[in-house]
């Protein structure tokens, strides 16, 4: 499946939010995250987070897609995190 995290959370937390967010999906922005995850690899992200957060002042949320043929990107502006293809 394909996901789009967005996180808010304090200051304090924001590295650990941002490091585990990065071991799963890619980081296209400022607290947004965006990739094709299973399930397990889901399940183990949100576990993780749990960890790093304090869930009664910091807020994430999971958009998920079953599939992308009917998702369209469009970025105004620059790329964050430009995907290149290396042979």
């Amino acid at each position: 499946m394909f996901v789009i995290v967005v996180y808010d959370v304090n200051q304090k937390r924001v590295a650990k939010a941002l490091k585990t967010c990065r071991r799963y999906l890619d980081w296209v922005q400022n607290s947004v995250f965006e990739g094709e995850i299973t399930r397990a690899r889901l399940a183990a992200l949100k576990e993780d987070l749990k960890k790093v957060l304090e869930l009664k002042e910091d807020s994430v949320l999971i958009y998920r897609l079953r599939t992308t043929t009917y998702f369209k990107k469009e970025t105004l502006g620059k790329e964050r995190n430009e995907i290149t293809n290396i042979l």
